[in-house]
């Protein structure tokens, strides 16, 4: 059965919210912005989809990165990883860093006095979608009395999920990525759901990861799984750690690696982002 499971960060059967305000402000809590995920033929609408269920599917699954940063636990919990943080210096958390292999969406960066002393980069992956998840979306706001401009819910329109194409496509830019931060003794962490990460376990070769993790390894995977709170809602907790390295990921590939960066590459565009905007502040 496809359903929307938590519509703007909130569970659809969360007692008690004013979903007239919630879908009126299009707020996303954990970006503390509006939601960046917009209708095409109508950008000023934003849609608003955090999780949803998907066929026989009993346990939510994640389809918009920005879920993955509730409460930024997933930044916590990338600290020891920080292997050359001392006392004093500041955390920063920066967006969006070019490096050789591709972008990486946040580098938790331990500094003092403008200089990065310590990094650790963090990929956020959760499941592609494929049609359309607007009509089911509708089919919730009408459920829960929401005026709506349109009358989508009644389209027999739906959506799949993107398992085989997700999973190969995070593998692959993990490959291109990894050698760098190997190359430079950082390490890359890649966050992900757990229903993705049973799925890649099953469709690709595993079981030369370590599990625990090992601190020494340039790779760790970082999985989460959604817990159902007392009050209906979902929260996200860590469930388990594993790692490799450079050759780990080709192996899950197939593939031989290959991507080379100096150090100073990576600092200089991490420096030039510092500022009092990108400390860390737990929320």
């Amino acid at each position: 059965m496809n359903r929307v499971v938590e519509l703007f960060g909130h569970s659809a059967e969360s007692r008690g919210e004013d979903w007239p305000r919630i879908v009126r402000e299009q707020q996303c809590p954990f970006l503390s912005k509006t939601c960046y995920k917009v209708r095409k033929s109508d950008p000023t609408t934003s849609i608003g989809s955090c999780t949803v269920l998907y066929g026989r599917q009993q346990e939510p699954v994640v389809i918009c990165p920005a879920r993955l940063l509730e409460r930024r636990q997933i930044f916590t919990d990338c600290f020891h990883l920080l292997t050359t943080h001392e006392p004093g210096n500041e955390l920063h958390i920066i967006q969006e860093v070019s490096i050789p292999g591709g972008s990486v969406d946040y580098f938790l960066v331990s500094a003092r006095k403008g200089k990065v002393r310590d990094f650790v980069g963090i990929e956020l992956q959760t499941l592609d979608t494929t049609g359309t998840v607007w009509p089911e979306r509708q089919r919730l706001l009408e459920k829960l009395g929401v005026p709506r401009v349109d009358n989508e819910e009644a389209s027999t329109k739906s959506y799949g999920m993107n398992w085989k194409m997700t999973a190969k496509t995070v593998l692959v830019q993990m490959h291109h990525k990894i050698q760098t931060f190997e190359h430079v003794n950082k390490k890359l962490v890649l966050v992900l759901q757990d229903k993705l990460f049973v799925y890649m376990k099953k469709e690709f070769t595993f079981e030369h990861l370590k599990d625990p993790a090992v601190l020494g390894d340039a790779m760790h995977i970082h999985v989460y799984r959604l817990e159902k709170q007392p009050d209906q809602s979902y929260k996200l907790g860590l469930q388990s750690r594993v790692s490799t390295d450079a050759d780990g990921i080709a192996a899950c590939l197939g593939l031989q690696a290959e991507a080379r960066v100096e150090l100073a590459q990576i600092v200089a565009a991490l420096e030039a982002k510092l500022s009092p905007n990108t400390l860390f502040r737990p929320v």
